[in-house]
């Protein structure tokens, strides 16, 4: 796959997300481990602020580059909550805990995706 159509699907899933954070905020509000000392709707709407600008950034080429490297830094950043999902979700139904457990693995094939972007952009 091309870098440009990778950046294409990244901005196409960065936006979509994003904008759910406005939209739907409180699924996300819940996954935010609460160890985290700050309020959670306002980290769900930076978060989504920042995937809407990465995602915006992505289309853009002069700006794809430093986007693929903060696209990268942003699915690092997140895997936190991911990992919270499957906690919260372990004495629910098997259902939902192998929904919450199965996101995890594509978290690395998104990072990868963004690496490839950002390597192979001028």
């Amino acid at each position: 796959m091309t870098p440009d159509r990778l950046a294409r699907g990244l901005a196409g899933m960065l936006l979509t997300i994003g904008t759910l954070h406005f939209v739907v905020p409180k699924p996300f509000d819940d996954i935010i481990p609460e160890e985290i000392p700050a309020d959670p709707r306002t980290l769900t709407y930076a978060s989504g602020a920042a995937e809407v600008a990465i995602g915006a950034g992505l289309l853009v080429p002069k700006t794809r580059r430093t986007a693929a490297a903060a696209t990268a830094a942003l699915f690092v950043a997140v895997y936190p909550a991911n990992l919270n999902m499957v906690r919260l979700c372990w004495d629910r139904s098997p259902a939902m805990r192998a929904v919450a457990i199965g996101r995890l693995p594509f978290q690395f094939p998104m990072i990868w995706a963004a690496y490839r972007v950002w390597r192979d952009t001028e």
